[in-house]
């Protein structure tokens, strides 16, 4: 078990701003800071990082919490593995657990992640050591690379030998599970005994944007008839739709100049990055994806595409502009000189030279098409004039943002008016009627994946899962299905004020409320476990409660961040701070009498839809009686002011407010 004391540590030594920062392009706004939210699609910044809090908050979509939240969220870990690599990240030193055995699926993670490590090193080492790699390392000389290159990016060789990694990780202790489930040895078809998945190969690992090897890619170094390229398969820690080759290396690059340079080559991006051209990705052998795009649009904004010249490159070009466009990035297309890739390209000529070219002869994705259509021939005739216009618009719907449409179906308009001399009211139309068309896509797509997803939970009810399976089928029907329920803001505001002012404020609205007030369960769990501490004379703070495990830190960013506050600037303008509580027991008494009246109108409600359902006159006098008492108790509270209706606290403070401060410090200014 990792102790609270480590924890703790880890939490002090870990900047979320900075933590945040590797998937979420931030700026500062005021005491806090802005941007994108990584839990869903947006185009406006509602997600916001409170350093001094230590916690974020989407006022978009609900989600809040800690420094481990997010990394669990974002990399698909649990709550241990979260901690231990933020301690790796912040240099704090986690002894090994002694005790309490992870989940059975955390702990199958974390042995394929130590059997890819394992692999990693071992193939490194049969590149540098082993007399077979000689073709591997005339290969990478032909490239131009030293061991400083080797080791950067991980390369290695996988020897000849059916199972000669298999044998060196037995002797490891890695049990052949691990091995398995990270695609690294394969069942012979014999029936007894594992060989090697890569065999005589150049290995190039792919990384995880934390820069955990998740993965492998071989290159055959002869003739052979066989695929030039193999992959790891899909695992449990290897999605191939969601991972981009070199993004470990490249994310900062690419947050720095607001851009992404996409190519086709593993040995692209090496190249690239070797001289000096940093924010360049590879889409890691595939054909690129929704999930890989989203992951490049949380770094840049606009997107650089160079492919291959040839048939293939060209089809995954025109696939990869509409992927780009529905993610809202800004798109440019590259081609090179004949005879060039990226790699030969900046290896004659250098990075000056690329960045020149890039400079002048970026060209939007509507330029590039019409000029390849041009170079074909195909804007010569009048019918494949309006397939080309038709195959751009296509391209425009799929861009979310209507203004960016018009825009984009009117420089259409001006670049094709000499093929089609008509109005750009005719291209508006046909793009309506290929919006219509890719919608009814569209929705055959979501049901029949809901069909799909529905025969699946049909297929586990069936087959009994237990309890277990019975909470996640829950779980993730909630998720596919609705978003977070907002919480009523009177109950986030009374758990605020006990924890922002601790045990006299905690006294002295316990003395008035209790836990049947609440209407949402995590607010009225907050509630008792707030009571719980005051009965046992404990601390009770914002600090106590951001530190704790799931769900606290989440809720401590939904009841103390919010969407609209008055800006530092304005408070300047006026010559007044704004003071949330000039007096937080009169605060307290508002808030109390907000939930009082809510929890009132919901017995009200209950016992007219009780009334309904009575059948029996007895019942319904006794229910009349009850609603003519609680709308007598509603008409007090409604004609009564709060600050009559509650008694002063014994001993109220004038300086409540300044009792408790908050000051961040970037961690260079820490002790």
């Amino acid at each position: 078990m990792i102790t609270d004391d480590k924890k703790e540590e880890v939490r002090d030594a870990a900047d979320i701003v900075e933590v945040v920062g590797d998937y979420v392009k931030l700026k500062r706004s005021g005491s806090g800071f802005t941007g994108l939210c990584p839990y869903h699609d947006e185009k406006t910044p509602s997600f916001n990082v409170t350093p001094r809090l230590g916690i974020y908050k989407c006022f978009g979509c609900g989600e809040s919490g800690d420094v481990f939240k997010f990394v669990m969220d974002q990399d698909g870990i649990g709550f241990t593995e979260a901690v231990r690599q933020l301690a790796d990240r912040y240099g704090v030193f986690i002894p090994e657990e002694e005790s309490n055995e992870p989940s059975e699926s955390l702990q199958q993670k974390e042995g394929i992640y130590h059997a890819l490590k394992f692999a990693g090193i071992y193939f490194y080492r049969n590149l540098i050591e082993n007399p077979d790699a000689e073709k591997a390392l005339k290969y990478l000389d032909n490239r131009g690379y030293n061991r400083e290159v080797f080791k950067k990016y991980g390369l290695g060789y996988a020897p000849t030998g059916g199972s000669d990694l298999y044998k060196a990780a037995q002797n490891a202790g890695i049990s052949e599970e691990y091995l398995v489930e990270a695609d690294l040895i394969k069942p012979s078809q014999r029936g007894e005994g594992y060989y090697d998945t890569f065999r005589g190969r150049l290995m190039f690992p792919i990384f995880g944007t934390t820069g955990k090897v998740i993965a492998f890619a071989g290159r055959v170094l002869g003739n052979e008839k066989t695929a030039k390229y193999i992959n790891s398969a899909q695992t449990k820690v290897y999605n191939k739709s969601e991972v981009v080759y070199g993004v470990n290396f490249a994310k900062n690059e690419i947050r720095k100049n607001k851009e992404v340079i996409l190519v086709e080559g593993y040995t692209d991006v090496i190249t690239l990055n070797e001289h000096g051209i940093k924010n360049v990705v590879a889409s890691s052998g595939t054909a690129l994806t929704p999930g890989q795009m989203k992951i490049l649009n949380r770094y840049g904004e606009k997107i650089i595409m160079i492919y291959d010249a040839d048939n293939a490159g060209q089809a995954a070009m025109k696939r990869g502009i509409d992927i780009a466009l529905a993610q809202g990035m800004e798109v440019q297309l590259l081609e090179l000189p004949d005879g060039e890739d990226p790699d030969s390209f900046v290896k004659q000529f250098g990075k000056e030279s690329f960045d020149e070219l890039k400079s002048k002869e970026a060209l939007d994705f509507v330029d590039f098409l019409l000029l390849k259509a041009d170079e074909e021939g195909r804007l010569k005739n009048p019918v494949q004039v309006g397939k080309v216009i038709s195959e751009i618009l296509q391209a425009i719907a799929s861009i979310k943002e209507s203004i960016q449409r018009q825009i984009y179906v009117q420089h259409l308009h001006q670049k094709t008016q000499q093929y089609r001399k008509g109005s750009d009211r005719e291209l508006f139309t046909e793009l309506e009627r290929v919006m219509a068309q890719k919608m009814q896509e569209d929705s055959r797509d979501r049901r029949r994946e809901e069909l799909r997803d529905s025969r699946l939970e049909q297929e586990q009810n069936d087959g009994d899962p237990g309890i277990e399976g019975a909470v996640g089928n829950l779980q993730t029907k909630t998720t596919r299905n609705t978003s977070p329920a907002k919480k009523p803001s009177s109950e986030k505001e009374l758990i605020r004020l006990m924890i922002t002012y601790g045990r006299d404020m905690v006294e002295y609205i316990c003395s008035f409320t209790n836990e049947k007030l609440f209407e949402d369960e995590e607010l009225k769990m907050f509630y008792v476990d707030i009571l719980g501490r005051y009965k046992e004379e404990k601390e009770i703070s914002i600090q106590v409660y951001s530190a704790k495990q799931e769900p606290f830190p989440r809720l401590v960013g939904d009841v103390l961040l919010e969407q609209y506050s008055p800006s530092e600037r304005h408070q300047e303008k006026v010559g007044l701070k704004y003071e949330k509580d000039k007096n937080p027991y009169r605060t307290a008494k508002s808030t109390m009498k907000a939930m009082e009246l809510a929890f009132f109108k919901r017995k009200l409600a209950e016992l007219s839809e009780r009334f309904g359902r009575s059948d029996s006159q007895d019942e319904k006098k006794k229910i009349m009686t009850s609603q003519t008492k609680i709308q007598e108790k509603v008409t007090k509270l409604t004609t009564t002011y709060s600050d009559d209706y509650y008694p002063d606290p014994p001993q109220e403070s004038d300086n409540v407010v300044n009792e408790k401060k908050f000051e961040y410090k970037m961690k260079s200014d820490r002790n």
